[in-house]
């Protein structure tokens, strides 16, 4: 793998880890498409999720996860030396299940304990926040991965 755009060395290069876009993707790229699905599919339900529930999870599981990873251009050794696959699925896990905990507890605290009414969009914490958690810390996890320089051994 050469590490220098442009070389005419074999293999693909070498890109930079920058938490800024891989956060700003992972807000925009899940609540075009869930807002664009609840759209089409006529769930407005869905559509109003995208951006909050869904984007924001998104967003705030991709900085969490990609912070927790770069560690200030220092990475874990243990973090570079792991599996690509084994890493992602263990961290998307979780985070999955940390998400599920938080939208089990809001949609059922919420109600009990707020003003909030219960209504449908508290269920819905509890589908969107797991799922919208593991594809982020998943996503972010590969990449950075792919991007993380190794240890020379």
């Amino acid at each position: 793998m050469s590490p220098v755009h442009g070389t005419s060395a074999p293999g693909p290069a070498t890109r930079s880890f920058t938490l800024w876009k891989e956060v700003a993707v992972a807000y925009v790229a899940p609540a075009i498409t869930a807002g664009l699905g609840g759209v089409l599919s006529g769930q407005p339900e869905l559509t109003r999720a995208a951006p909050t529930s869904i984007g924001a999870t998104s967003a705030l599981v991709a900085c969490v996860v990609g912070a927790w990873l770069h560690r200030h251009g220092r990475p874990r050794q243990w973090t570079t030396s792991a599996p690509r696959l084994a890493l992602t699925l263990g961290l998307a896990g979780a985070a999955a299940a940390v998400a599920a905990v938080g939208g089990w507890c809001a949609s059922d605290w919420l109600p009990s304990h707020t003003p909030v009414p219960d209504a449908r969009w508290l269920e819905r914490l509890r589908i969107d926040l797991p799922l919208s958690a593991a594809l982020a810390a998943a996503i972010v996890t590969w990449r950075w991965h792919g991007a993380a320089p190794r240890q020379q051994t």
